[in-house]
């Protein structure tokens, strides 16, 4: 049986001791709600379905949150994008109330005012972290009774569908047509040599190229190291990717040139170091968001040096000729070209897709060069 006594003027705390079970007890408002409570909690005991509710009704988001950062996301490899998801949340006014009181409602709410910022992707991903904090509570920190409030929230559709490819010879000033200029390997990229033009980066060049060649992505790029690179066979070795699991890519005679000159270059770096700042064999002493914003700042500076020369010229510049353009763009710009010389199950060992109809995101042909294979 649950006791029950009051507490100040205006509280009562109920009690239960049974065998079998820990003590519980809660402090509510009223008798009649303590009863109701006490009532609930023998109905579970009794019937075998009672879940320890202490854990969750003590514990703040916010105290959830830091325990995750500091058990969970050191173990993944989106470390780093994990942390700044797991701020923004901690920065909420929500990280304050107690996980047991968080209801989909709360989550509704920011999921909203966040849609009118942000890209639905980008409040997609919040979510998604919230809602691993909430499952990793439940299975491993003791919080069965903790329900999901993530999983009743609609979740936002992303618009993630990009079909955006590389200009590949600038188009003339004026005249606004960018359909008529073929993409070649190996030809010159037009957008490309403007936006390394205008970067001031010595690395971004030799990163953008590869990019180009091999259809690796920008982590891939960044963490390769020279151990793994195999110039003789032509074969870049990515010991760990996003999805898991290794691969080789193959090198393609441009993509052997740079890494030679990349070789040369960092052998002549050696020379003059010391050992305290020789680096451990990475072949790009960048890290991987650094790329994306030297990226971004050199088409910045490249479409301004395009309007200039449009506005010298008394010419009407092209509205899409080096804008919306990402560094992530560069793998479909990749799997498109590389798409017309192997088949597709080669082209997935070479991406790295596991699933095609991945795969199929990233290959964009133009009408126009599919018309030609037409009788």
């Amino acid at each position: 049986m649950a006791a029950f006594r009051k507490r100040g003027p205006h509280q009562w705390e109920a009690q239960i001791r049974r065998r079998g079970f820990p003590a519980q007890s809660k402090t509510l408002n009223t008798k009649a709600e303590a009863e109701a409570w006490a009532q609930m909690i023998e109905s579970e005991m009794s019937r075998g379905v009672w879940l320890s509710r202490s854990e969750a009704e003590a514990t703040t988001l916010f105290d959830a949150l830091d325990r995750y950062e500091r058990e969970i996301t050191p173990g993944k490899k989106s470390a780093a994008g994990e942390r700044s998801f797991l701020r923004i949340w901690r920065a909420t006014a929500m990280a304050k109330s107690v996980m047991a009181t968080i209801r989909s409602a709360d989550v509704a709410k920011l999921r909203d005012q966040w849609l009118k910022e942000y890209e639905p992707s980008t409040v997609l991903r919040r979510l998604a972290v919230l809602s691993h904090v909430f499952t990793i509570a439940r299975k491993e920190w003791g919080m069965e009774s903790l329900s999901n409030p993530v999983e009743l929230v609609r979740k936002p559709r992303p618009n993630d569908a990009r079909t955006r490819r590389i200009v590949v010879e600038a188009p003339q000033l004026g005249t606004g047509d960018l359909g008529e200029h073929e993409p070649q390997r190996n030809a010159g990229d037009g957008e490309l040599e403007r936006v390394l033009a205008a970067s001031g980066s010595t690395l971004l060049p030799s990163v953008v190229w590869l990019a180009v060649e091999t259809a690796m992505r920008r982590s891939e790029i960044a963490g390769l190291r020279w151990e793994h690179i195999d110039l003789e066979r032509r074969v870049a070795h990515l010991p760990s990717t996003k999805n898991g699991s290794s691969r080789d890519v193959p090198l393609s005679t441009r993509a052997v040139n740079i890494f030679t000159a990349l070789q040369k270059v960092d052998g002549e770096l050696a020379e003059g170091e010391d050992d305290s700042t020789v680096e451990d064999g990475r072949v790009f002493r960048i890290r991987s968001d650094a790329v994306t914003r030297a990226f971004e700042r050199a088409v910045l500076r490249a479409r301004e040096v395009y309007l200039g020369n449009c506005k010298d010229s008394r010419k009407k510049p092209d509205p899409r000729y080096l804008t919306d353009l990402r560094f992530h763009d560069l793998r479909h710009e990749a799997t498109s070209r590389l798409a017309d010389i192997f088949p597709l199950h080669e082209l997935t060992k070479i991406t790295g897709h596991k699933d095609p109809r991945m795969l199929m995101r990233y290959y964009h042909p133009r009408a126009e060069d599919l018309a030609k294979r037409l009788a």
